[in-house]
């Protein structure tokens, strides 16, 4: 049997970073050993671009280096069981490994939607992050005419403009009045579909798959309204779901989601397995309910959490809920969000004020490579912490959808926000006279002001 102190069981961005925090917390005696059940890892993010602008598998892998730079013992292998009462994981063909401390970062799957018939016809595929997998769609992609892309989220949207880039017909269809509805309010989901439509894209919102059509392989996707599309390939991007089979398995407490249920540290039930990643469940940030969100920079947070506590608790009360900070470019304007939208902030009963702002992201404007910057922020009206950011533009607004990430987890107000100092240059940055944060808050600040005084009785 062999033993370690720290067992990790995946190898994605949760995992990776576990094993790397916790060399650096807990030094170089300690035995760490990482189980992946692929022989290369995929960037999860960047999977949609391999197809139209890497045009290459192998330059979307994350390397091994930091592992080894780490010293983490790597085992390519897939682990079949947990037994808790021995500490021990049971392995396909490493045997029994002993544990002190173990890890479960066993990521996601991707929702096959087994309700429509056609499902499991040749060329129609699911994201599954293994690169012999996505080979296949590779060499499949090149000889396909029409592609259809199920499901607006970010997995789709990104698929279909990446695919539109090598120049295919391609249908993108959503279930809900609009894609990318969890992230943006209605403002900037207009925005998003018509970049699409503008570039060729056929978009249909509010549309449900009733079948996929074809003998062995797809030939069309047929609505429920009737209206059938023809298609060589199509991209099922239905989103994901949390892989705890192995937790489950093991006894571990799960929520409904299928998720493994953990504390702020990142323990299980189970005092010596923690959990990180897709597979771990995840709680709003401002409300404490469970959000189906998962996300890479959510996973590398948890990581940092468990790595850091895995032997002794280092970060007090660290993982307070998930902000859902967002970043995507689409036909060269990126859109960014962080925290609530409007309509949810108001679903969950905030009563709000807003600041909406547009300027360049150049000083002058007249800069060769200058775009129109949007922002719009969210605050709680009676305290005036910030909930929610909205940002579209070029590629600086993913910078400052991270402000204002952490602005959020800080609890920052509407008039620190208004006043907080930036460094602004005229070759990369807006005005700081215009700065979008700063003026997106005063406007709020302003337009909350003016209400008040409407009340004003003299």
């Amino acid at each position: 049997m062999k033993k370690t102190d720290l067992l990790i069981i995946g190898g994605s961005a949760g995992g990776l970073l576990t094993a790397t925090m916790a060399r650096k917390a807990y030094g170089k005696d300690v035995a760490i050993t990482l189980i992946r059940d692929t022989e290369t890892v995929m960037v999860p993010c960047g999977i949609p671009y391999i197809f139209g602008t890497l045009r290459d598998i192998k330059k979307n892998r994350i390397s091994d280096s930091g592992l080894t730079r780490a010293n983490i013992n790597l085992v390519i292998d897939t682990a079949l069981g947990i037994n808790r009462k021995e500490k021990t994981v049971t392995t396909r063909a490493s045997g029994v490994i002993a544990y002190k401390k173990l890890v479960i970062a066993t990521g996601s799957l991707p929702i096959i939607p087994t309700f429509i018939p056609g499902y499991d016809l040749t060329n129609v595929f699911a994201i599954k992050k293994d690169e012999e997998y996505l080979g296949k769609i590779f060499a499949q992609m090149e000889n396909a005419k029409n592609v259809v892309v199920i499901g607006g989220g970010f997995i789709g949207v990104e698929f279909a403009e990446q695919i539109r880039l090598l120049g295919k017909n391609v249908t993108l269809i959503e279930a809900a009045e609009a894609c990318l509805w969890q992230a943006f309010d209605k403002k900037y989901t207009d925005h998003i579909e018509k970049l699409l439509k503008d570039n060729g894209i056929n978009l249909l919102t509010k549309s449900r798959v009733r079948r996929i059509l074809g003998e062995k392989s797809v030939e069309a996707v047929e609505l429920e309204k009737g209206q059938k599309i023809p298609a060589d390939l199509v991209i099922l991007g239905l989103g994901m779901k949390p892989n705890g089979a192995l937790g489950r398995d093991c006894g571990l407490v799960m929520n409904d989601a299928g998720a493994i249920v953990v504390d702020q540290y990142m323990r299980t039930s189970d005092p010596d397995i923690f959990a990180v990643g897709d597979c771990a469940q995840k709680k709003c940030f401002f409300t404490g309910k469970g959000v189906p969100l998962l996300l890479a920079s959510t996973a590398t947070m948890e990581a940092k959490i468990a790595g850091s506590n895995i032997f002794h608790l280092r970060l007090i009360r660290a993982n307070k809920g998930t902000i859902s900070t967002f970043a995507t470019k689409i036909f060269g304007k990126t859109f960014a969000a962080a925290g609530l939208t409007e309509d949810r902030a108001r679903q969950e009963g905030f009563c709000l004020m807003k600041g909406e702002f547009r300027t360049m992201d150049r000083h002058p404007g007249s800069l060769p490579d200058a775009q129109e910057v949007n922002i719009k922020l969210i605050f709680s009206r009676c305290s005036g912490v910030i909930l929610g950011a909205q940002i579209s533009g070029g590629n600086a607004v993913a910078e400052m959808i991270n402000i204002l990430s952490l602005a959020i987890q800080k609890g920052l107000t509407a008039t620190e926000l208004n006043t907080f100092q930036g460094a602004t240059h005229p070759l990369i940055s807006p005005s700081p006279a215009a700065y979008p944060i700063n003026a997106a808050a005063m406007n709020a600040i302003a337009t909350n002001c003016s209400h008040l005084n409407e009340d004003v009785i003299i």
